[in-house]
């Protein structure tokens, strides 16, 4: 058995030196410089910790070169629009710049988790219509009856697809910037007002009913009709004649 052992082949790194077995490796106990065994406590476990679910998602909606010139010419950087969501009704967006795409997109979704807001809901819809215009961009978006899907064009679609909402029809009615548009969606979902806050059409009802009613109290009562006017007394003529007569 010694003989076997002596014969298996040995594994040598590229410095030279002989690669420990496992079962080695398990039994040697790491030595200071003195020769004492070292205190393995305290030292970090290397397995990385098992991460959860994210709560928030994030997308790059898009990523553009831009330029600057300066004195020495003209200075080439990455520009990126990244939204983030935890597919209920929180919802940021972020842009940022960077030399390199990775860099604007960090920074980008930094300020995103930094801008996020909190919009009302109506089941998986928005409460109700609303316009919004930021500086070219207008955005049009209407709550819409479920199975519709979010009609929508790539930003907004973008953006919702994040969120809650399920049911949705969008249209963009002025500029095609794709940031404009997304800060455009965001003004929209800020306005949003839930059901209960509405006037209530009970009360308008109400109110509608009531006014008739104060109304005829108010009125004034009739005037009595205008009596006729006497008949003409005939002219004493006659009565003068029948007295020179006699």
């Amino acid at each position: 058995m010694a003989e076997d052992a002596n014969k298996a082949p040995r594994v040598i790194n590229k410095s030279g030196t002989l690669k420990m077995d496992d079962k080695v490796a398990a039994t040697k106990q790491a030595r200071d410089i003195t020769g004492k065994k070292m205190d393995r406590r305290g030292r970090r476990d290397r397995v990385k910790a098992e991460t959860g679910p994210k709560e928030f998602d994030e997308i790059t909606i898009a990523i553009d070169r831009v330029s600057r010139t300066v004195a020495g010419g003209r200075r080439m950087r990455f520009k990126a629009l990244v939204a983030i969501g935890n597919h209920k009704n929180k919802v940021g967006i972020g842009v940022a710049k960077g030399n390199d795409v990775t860099t604007a997109v960090n920074k980008a979704t930094s300020k995103a988790k930094k801008s996020m807001i909190t919009f009302n809901m109506d089941g998986e819809t928005i409460c109700h219509e609303t316009r919004t215009k930021v500086t070219g961009a207008d955005v049009l978006m209407k709550p819409a009856a479920p199975g519709t899907g979010i009609i929508a064009g790539g930003t907004v679609r973008s953006i919702m697809g994040l969120t809650g909402v399920k049911n949705l029809i969008s249209k963009s009615l002025g500029s095609t910037n794709k940031v404009n548009i997304a800060y455009a969606v965001m003004e929209g979902l800020k306005a949003q007002v839930p059901r209960k806050d509405w006037v209530r059409a009970e009360g308008a009802a109400d109110s509608k009913a009531e006014k008739p009613a104060k109304a005829e109290k108010a009125a004034p009562a009739k005037k009595p009709a205008a009596k006729k006017p006497a008949a003409k007394k005939a002219p004493a003529k006659k009565a003068a004649s029948k007295k020179e007569a006699k």
